[in-house]
């Protein structure tokens, strides 16, 4: 039997000499101080929050861990998401989780409706997953969760965050026909990052689809995040187009990266670069702009109708 000193089973470690430990490179860029928030606090919140519990509400301003949460709360601005939690797409930057979908939930308008009621809320902006898989795109959905609203809580204002339906305009109508206050179309980013960025989703489509809720006299709204690797030229050729297609809300932001799964953060924006880009924007003809590294499409939405 072989010794463990001759084994080739066996290797010696000199345990009193100093490894040192590889350099590995952390996996999130550290935040500047600006990017940096108080946490919500106030008497219109801490009703809201105490209303969102005991009722089990669900609000993406919560499970997207929005920073401008306390503030729009207090405002009475909420976000909510239809359709599911499951998205037909696999967009680098979010944070929701792509694979098949459940069924629709046919009793979701009612209950979205109960809770703008419950928590009183005086706009409420709705958003939704991608969904690919229906031959309606979610868009019947979409019409019946603004007509409950419109009957459970007749005062409340909205906002439609709405996905491109892959550009079929019979599907845009039906957000047409029940004519939100405002309808909102993220472009994003710029053209040449859309398909990183975006993978299924197409540059000049979100564009037209701007274009035709503006012909039919929607007003208009889409978001840039900033801080994917985009120059400042492309930005302001994708604000010129913007413009071309008569859009009237234009929200600016700072990407950060979800999870080490997503798309890296490739630069932080200082603040004097969103306010140079919002004169800009506005200077093009823009009619109302928010620009800064904390904005987020609904921040401050209850403005923009």
């Amino acid at each position: 039997m072989n010794s463990p000193e001759n084994s080739n089973d066996w290797y010696v470690v000199d345990l009193k000499k100093k490894v040192s430990k590889p350099k590995v490179e952390p996996i999130f860029k550290k935040k500047p101080n600006w990017l940096r928030v108080k946490l919500p606090t106030g008497e219109k919140f801490s009703k809201l929050r105490s209303i969102v519990d005991e009722h089990n509400l669900h609000t993406i301003c919560e499970s997207g861990h929005c920073p401008n949460m306390g503030e729009c709360w207090g405002a009475g601005t909420a976000t909510f998401m239809i359709l599911g939690n499951i998205c037909t797409r696999s967009c680098g930057f979010c944070s929701v989780k792509t694979g098949r979908p459940k069924p629709v939930d046919w009793t979701e308008p009612e209950r979205v409706a109960r809770s703008v009621k419950l928590m009183q809320v005086k706009h409420a902006v709705l958003t939704s997953v991608d969904r690919d898989d229906l031959k309606d795109g979610g868009s019947i959905i979409w019409a019946e969760t603004v007509k409950a609203i419109r009957r459970v809580s007749s005062g409340t204002t909205m906002e439609t965050l709405i996905p491109d339906f892959k550009g079929i305009y019979s599907q845009v109508d039906r957000l047409i026909d029940v004519a939100p206050e405002v309808v909102s179309h993220n472009i994003e980013t710029v053209s040449r990052l859309t398909r990183t960025v975006r993978i299924q989703a197409k540059y000049d489509r979100s564009l037209k689809v701007l274009e035709y809720l503006k012909i039919n006299k929607i007003r208009t709204k889409t978001g840039i995040m900033l801080g994917l690797g985009e120059k400042i030229e492309e930005i302001h050729d994708t604000i010129d187009d913007l413009v071309s297609v008569g859009l009237d809300v234009l929200t600016i932001g700072q990407y950060l990266q979800p999870s080490k799964k997503h798309l890296p953060v490739q630069k932080f924006i200082e603040p004097k670069v969103f306010q140079e880009l919002k004169n800009f924007a506005i200077e093009k003809g823009i009619n109302y702009v928010e620009s800064g590294p904390l904005v987020r499409s609904s921040y401050k939405a209850e403005k923009h109708i």
